[in-house]
């Protein structure tokens, strides 16, 4: 299990055979349900780089994610640059378009930002993120409120999931050995005390700017995949609320956890839609208040989130010693 976690290749054929067997085992319901949960787990790993190992507090994922979405969708339908025999390469090329624009955004609005400390980062990237929105409802050229249909789309689940899981395992790893550089060491001081890392020396403005940017491009990208799978997208799929749910996952799982991060996303994406059949039978919609609940016992119970500050590596060696 650790050499999976620790190779992209092992990583990226597990999930592609874990694909097949979905592919196979569910219907096309639960396996929409699963591909919005990897788009969850790209959004919540890309906040976490911010929120949780650089201790700042974004809430404006949803507005990268828009651009991201908008991007992909607008290219996908007036740009041909790829014959149609290799379309999965024009994907993943006009997907990294609409990171590398979202992570442009994101160094134009974290560059002054940023330089703020406490809540004010918060309330600039909420704005950034609401004026995202109000911008694309009016742009005719966009749907404006109509929203953006006729979006392409993968074609299959199978090729849905592993086009989702190349992007999971890039994220995951990119992070991963980022937070394992110098560059990820800068990220944790400015966490643990912005005061003492300038006092030795360390940029703190530049290192908090990089993660942002980083972070920004993977946002771009769960939105690209986000648009490719629904063929619909319009400015009410991109609120406050989606921000929330993604700090929420980022807590949940723990602030500071990959993995943490992805078990939280998936967690959260399917917990509301296994809780449906209890409003068939009561006739009443009590999901979002089992929901609530569910989140504060797990908060009450793991105050730190679910993983806290480990991985799944960490708790597997825990478990190994003691079993030993």
């Amino acid at each position: 299990m650790i050499r999976t976690v620790k190779s992209p290749l092992l990583a990226f054929i597990t999930l592609c055979f874990l694909g097949f067997i979905l592919d196979f085992g569910l219907n096309a319901y639960f396996q929409l349900i699963l591909l919005f949960a990897l788009v969850n787990c790209l959004l919540s790993m890309s906040l976490n780089l911010v929120n949780g190992y650089t201790g700042q507090f974004s809430l404006g994922h949803a507005g990268f994610m828009a651009i991201g979405a908008y991007f992909s969708a607008y290219a996908n339908t007036h740009w041909d640059i790829i014959p149609p025999s290799f379309q999965a390469i024009e994907y993943f090329i006009y997907s990294l378009g609409g990171g590398l624009l979202a992570a442009v955004a994101g160094f134009l609005v974290g560059l002054p930002s940023l330089r703020l400390k406490g809540d004010y980062l918060a309330i600039v990237t909420l704005g950034f993120g609401e004026i995202i929105r109000v911008a694309l409802l009016n742009m005719d050229f966009l749907g404006g409120p109509r929203g953006y249909s006729g979006i392409p789309g993968f074609g299959s689940f199978l090729f849905s999931f592993i086009f989702a899981s190349v992007w999971l395992v890039i994220c995951f790893f990119t992070i991963w050995r980022v937070m394992h550089s110098t560059y990820g060491r800068g990220f944790l001081s400015v966490r643990e005390d912005e005061i003492a890392a300038e006092a030795m020396g360390i940029n703190t403005t530049r290192m908090k700017v990089r993660s942002f940017v980083l972070s920004s491009f993977f946002a771009g990208v769960a939105g690209s995949l986000f648009a490719h799978f629904t063929n619909f997208i319009n400015p009410s799929s991109f609120t406050f609320l989606l921000s929330v749910n993604a700090v929420i996952m980022v807590v949940l799982g723990g602030m500071g956890s990959m993995t943490g991060s992805i078990v939280a996303a998936v967690f959260l994406t399917i917990l509301p839609e296994a809780l449906r059949p209890l409003q068939e039978i009561t006739g009443v919609d009590l999901r979002m208040v089992i929901y609530s609940l569910l989140l504060i016992l797990v908060m009450i119970l793991r105050p730190k989130g679910l993983f806290g500050d480990n991985e799944i590596t960490d708790v597997w060696r825990k478990y190994v010693r003691r079993s030993a």
